[in-house]
């Protein structure tokens, strides 16, 4: 088994990871703002949906915000994943 020399750590080109996360986490965050808003400001929710014009508009930021954001959330967390792997040299081609 050949030893392999100690490699120095070269820096990974910016493939758009720190985006991901960035962007996946302020809209996930603005879809949880906008949840907390609809139950405490805005007149909450029933069977039916919200109750004010408001809180139906917080409601559906709610609902496109969290599924989209927690979508880019994990691509961004794959590809950290990836990107750490690749840099510790574990990557098979």
């Amino acid at each position: 088994m050949p030893v392999r020399p100690p490699s120095r750590r070269l820096p990974q080109p910016d493939d758009g990871t720190r985006q991901l996360l960035q962007w996946g986490g302020s809209i996930v965050a603005a879809g949880v703002l906008a949840a907390i808003l609809l139950e405490t400001l805005f007149g909450g929710y029933s069977r039916t949906g919200a109750t004010t014009n408001v809180g139906w508009f917080a409601l559906i930021v709610t609902l496109m915000c969290i599924p989209f954001g927690g979508m880019l959330l994990a691509l961004g967390l794959a590809k950290w994943l990836r990107n750490r792997r690749i840099a510790r040299g574990e990557e098979k081609r």
